[in-house]
């Protein structure tokens, strides 16, 4: 059976955090997103969902509200054995219909990967239309002030 058909998303608890940890670190050792500590998942656990295959933590994304009409999908990750097989996809379409249900009307994305957010109903906007408050945990990354990331939007009407 494939991951995606055996998938559930659902909020994360504590028992998730190790997993989560070594799925977001992963990528952040390749440069590709900004690492987390327990402590930092631990703190901000509500606002976090897992993608689990009945066995495994196989995704993990995260919800941050910026403004009553933005919120951001941060630390998108999916591990190594569950690409490609629509882990991602589910992970953000369940955080755009919690969005819709809260009432936000858009969603951002800074991403490397343009393509799937593409794929998942996002656009590209510029970086510097978007609230000053979007960019503060930017003061922690290396690539500061160079930074190369993508900002996408999708509106949840």
């Amino acid at each position: 059976m494939s991951v995606a058909k055996a998938l559930t998303v659902r909020q994360a608890t504590t028992k998730d955090v190790d997993a989560m940890l070594e799925i977001v670190n992963e990528y952040a050792q390749q440069g590709l997103m900004l690492p987390r500590t327990k402590l930092s998942f631990l703190e901000h656990l509500q606002s976090f969902v897992v993608a689990h295959d009945g066995d495994n933590v196989v995704g993990v994304a995260g919800l941050h509200i910026l403004w009553e009409d933005l919120a951001e999908i941060r630390s998108l990750a999916i591990s190594e054995k569950a690409k490609g097989m629509g882990v991602g996809k589910h992970l953000v379409l369940h955080l755009v219909e919690e969005c819709r249900n809260l009432g936000i009307k858009r969603v951002l994305a800074l991403t490397y990967q343009k393509e799937f957010f593409e794929k998942c109903g996002f656009w590209v906007v510029a970086k510097e239309t978007l609230p000053q408050k979007t960019w503060k945990d930017c003061i922690n990354c290396s690539k500061l002030p160079m930074c190369d990331e993508i900002a996408m939007i999708f509106e949840t009407k």
